[in-house]
C-alpha cells in the first residue's frame, strides 16, 4: 500500500457533510452505539469490520479507484462500518430486521442514503457485485463476512459459525448458503478490482499484511 494512501487515516476524524448528507466521525459513530445501547460485543464486532472495510477502501485509494475526494470516501465506508449494526442490540430484545432498523436509524442521523445502503445491505447484496458503482455496500458486506465475533476469520470459518448458530430449519441454512456463495463471488471479484488476494490477507492497524 502507498505511504498516500495511509497518510489519509489521520484526517478520519474530521466532520464532512456532503450534499449526500452527514459523514460522521468514529467518536459520533460511538456516541450513537451508546445512544441505542449497544452491546459490549456487538461494539467490538463493528469496530472490527470497520477496520477490515476501512483497510479495502485504503487500498482503493491506493489504487487510485476512489475518485477525488479520498477523505470523504474512506470515512463514508469506515463511518458504514461503524454503523452496520446500530439496529441489532433491539433486534435481539425486541424482534425485527436489525438490518431494516438500523438502516432507518442511521438515515435520520445522517441524511447520507450511502451510509444507510451500506447498513440495509450489509447481509446480502441484491443487484450486481460492481465495486465501481457499489464499493461502499460490498465492502461492508464482505468485511462483516470475514469477521466473526471480533476475529477476522476466512469466508468457510465464518459460515460453519453461522450454519452452527442459525442453521436450524431447511430455509435458514438454503438463506445461509447463499450468502456463502455471494461472499465467494465478491471476495473474488473485490480481490481483482483492488489487485489483491483478498483471502491471503487480513487487517492490522489500517493496513493490509500479508498471512504469513
Amino acid at each position: 500500500m502507498s505511504h498516500t494512501a495511509l497518510a489519509i487515516a489521520p484526517a478520519l476524524e474530521r466532520i464532512a457533510v456532503t450534499p449526500s448528507g452527514t459523514i460522521p466521525t468514529d467518536a459520533q459513530c460511538r456516541m450513537w452505539w451508546d445512544k441505542y445501547a449497544m452491546f459490549d460485543h456487538i461494539k467490538l464486532h463493528s469496530q472490527k469490520v470497520a477496520d477490515v472495510a476501512t483497510a479495502l477502501a485504503l487500498l482503493a485509494t491506493a489504487r487510485n479507484r476512489a475518485g477525488t475526494n479520498a477523505t470523504a470516501f474512506v470515512q463514508s465506508v469506515r463511518a458504514a462500518g461503524l454503523l452496520h449494526d446500530l439496529g441489532k442490540t433491539y433486534s435481539i430484545q425486541h424482534g425485527g430486521n436489525h438490518s431494516q432498523l438500523g438502516a432507518a436509524w442511521v438515515m435520520e442521523l445522517t441524511g447520507n442514503p450511502a451510509l444507510a445502503q451500506g447498513v440495509i445491505h450489509h447481509v446480502h447484496w441484491p443487484g450486481e457485485l460492481d465495486p465501481n458503482i457499489f464499493f461502499l455496500p460490498l465492502a461492508i458486506i464482505y468485511a462483516d463476512k470475514r469477521v466473526m465475533h471480533d476475529r477476522l476469520v476466512d469466508l468457510d470459518e465464518r459460515f460453519a459459525d453461522l450454519y452452527a448458530r442459525y442453521g436450524h430449519t431447511e430455509r435458514s441454512r438454503d438463506l445461509i448458503a447463499v450468502s456463502h456463495a455471494q461472499g465467494k463471488e465478491l471476495e473474488r471479484i473485490l480481490s481483482t478490482f483492488l489487485g489483491e488476494n483478498l483471502h491471503a490477507y487480513f487487517t492490522d492497524s489500517w493496513r493490509l499484511v500479508r498471512r504469513a
